[in-house]
């Protein structure tokens, strides 16, 4: 079966050009010339591919994106951007609303097949990876019904991709939903009342984020943000609702997790009140070591290291020299090699 592409562009020329290369190529080809006729299409026909032009009248690019991005049929569907500006901040501005890449006006026939089958190739990467996670969940999942139909409405749930840095949720939105990591990392965070982070988790694959805001029917209590490409499935809030009526034995999991996250941020309180400069940024190193699977070394940027263990991000590179003169750990760019885990676990106060 032919693959399908929206094109979403208001210049005639151009897309019927488009149009007409992709046809060549023996894809099913469907086209906009408006950004609110191509949010219609792409509701409609589901393509497995976008490409979208950003300055349009009616509805621009970012509009389209961010409209695409709320409904849980298309949010997942690569999104190219096409664009007649190489301007440094209109291409970010796109790569952070979670476009997955973009084509700088004017590109030749191979730019254009190239980014279509590089996304498409990438995607059925990503839904590997979501089959692998399923079957990750099914091994923690016991024969409980309950705990069961929690993986079954996972498995029926469309994964939706965020890119390095994309926000997953504010803190203060209301919470419309139970997200589950596929694959990545997500941090979370909260600010200070003088503008520093204070980074209240990391969340690795098969783990939930936004347990407190569903149970307690509040709005998300921090910032959640990808650290690196993630893959996550949102359940609504309504369809949990219904699952834990039914199924209490669901609840009180989900009440041992928010119980352990509660503790852990006891932990990190007593730490930032009471432990010394060096103490905090062992642990924050050994916590980060754990998260990647214990791995030889791990990627971790000065901003997050100072937000995990509530420090100045000049005090965070002092204290990494420092280690790095010691012994303890190797440092190349944002690369951190643990040399010393006992040395690192036993630092005295």
């Amino acid at each position: 079966m032919s693959k399908k592409v929206l094109i979403i562009e208001d210049n005639n020329d151009i897309r019927e050009n488009i149009v007409e290369i992709l046809g060549l190529a023996n894809y099913e080809v469907f086209e906009a010339n408006n950004g609110k006729t191509g949010v219609e299409l792409a509701q409609k026909n589901l393509p497995d591919v976008i490409l979208c032009d950003i300055m349009m009248p009616e509805l621009d690019g970012y509009g389209v994106l961010y409209l695409l991005h709320k409904n849980p049929e298309t949010a997942s569907i690569p999104f190219i951007f096409l664009t007649a500006k190489a301007e440094r901040l209109d291409l970010r501005k796109g790569m952070e609303m979670g476009a997955d890449d973009y084509l700088t006006k004017p590109f030749d026939d191979m730019e254009l097949l190239n980014a279509i089958e590089t996304r498409l190739k990438k995607k059925e990467q990503q839904q590997s990876y979501y089959s692998n996670s399923l079957d990750r969940l099914s091994s923690l999942i016991s024969k409980n019904s309950g705990l069961a139909e929690l993986k079954k409405i996972i498995g029926e749930r469309k994964s939706r991709q965020f890119k390095k840095n994309q926000v997953v949720y504010y803190e203060g939105d209301k919470g419309n939903g139970l997200y589950v990591v596929m694959s990545g990392r997500i941090k979370t965070i909260k600010l200070a009342e003088d503008g520093r982070e204070l980074m209240t988790g990391i969340y690795n694959a098969d783990q939930y984020l936004g347990v407190q805001a569903m149970l307690s029917n509040e709005v998300y209590s921090d910032t959640a943000t990808a650290l690196e490409d993630s893959q996550l499935v949102m359940i609504p809030k309504d369809q949990l609702d219904l699952l834990l009526n039914a199924h209490p034995e669901v609840a009180r999991e989900f009440i041992k997790l928010l119980a352990n996250d509660i503790r852990e941020k006891e932990d990190q309180l007593l730490q930032l009140a009471y432990n010394s400069v060096r103490k905090r940024m062992a642990e924050a190193l050994l916590k980060l070591h754990r998260q990647y699977d214990e791995a030889g070394n791990f990627k971790a940027t000065r901003e997050d290291l100072a937000a995990m263990a509530g420090m100045a991000t000049e005090t965070v590179s002092r204290t990494l020299t420092d280690f790095k003169d010691e012994h303890l750990i190797d440092k190349k760019g944002s690369t951190i090699t643990i040399l010393d885990l006992i040395r690192l676990a036993k630092m005295k106060n």
